[in-house]
């Protein structure tokens, strides 16, 4: 099976390859207007990007993700979110490397098997990197007002640090 998987990808380009062949398209002019398009989307995007790298590395660095975390506690205790996930609520959102690594060290710190393990694992499945789709998404077709999507999304991810600690509970009787 392996060996099938190797194949697959290289099977579907030569497959595109050849089709476009067959229908008497350019295939290197595609290609290369495509990387050219490709380059143009890239530079709408990179000023947001490098904007939101440079918050989470300043919130980070600065200590501000210790203080919220401080701030949030009452809150966070109160909906039974574990204390050592709380950073996870933060980080989730904005950056999927930031909250990857917050995922890994405490899957590190605590078990995988763990009430603290299985409320982080539920939320890494749950939520999504709002803050970074939204730049990348909109950024690259040039959309300013995102309307509803901010806070439908916010509220989606909000629902699931809410229902994590609570489907762990239900699922794994703890």
């Amino acid at each position: 099976m392996t060996q099938i998987s190797n194949f697959i990808i290289p099977a579907i380009i030569v497959i595109m390859i050849l089709h476009g062949i067959f229908k008497g398209v350019n295939v290197f002019n595609e290609f290369t207007d495509g990387a050219k398009e490709g380059f143009k989307i890239v530079l709408n995007i990179l000023p947001s990007l490098i904007a939101l790298i440079f918050s989470i590395e300043l919130i980070k660095a600065s200590g501000g993700l210790d203080t919220l975390c401080s701030l949030l506690s009452p809150v966070s205790s109160f909906l039974g979110i574990p204390k050592e996930v709380t950073p996870l609520t933060i980080l989730s959102p904005i950056s999927g490397s930031g909250s990857l690594g917050m995922f890994e060290s405490i899957l590190k710190d605590h078990s995988p098997d763990s009430f603290i393990g299985r409320c982080a694992s539920v939320m890494m499945g749950s939520t999504e990197t709002t803050f970074y789709t939204m730049t990348v998404y909109y950024g690259s077709v040039g959309i300013k007002k995102s309307r509803h999507t901010l806070p439908s999304a916010l509220c989606a991810d909000f629902t699931s640090f809410i229902l994590s600690p609570k489907i762990v509970k239900l699922f794994f009787h703890q």
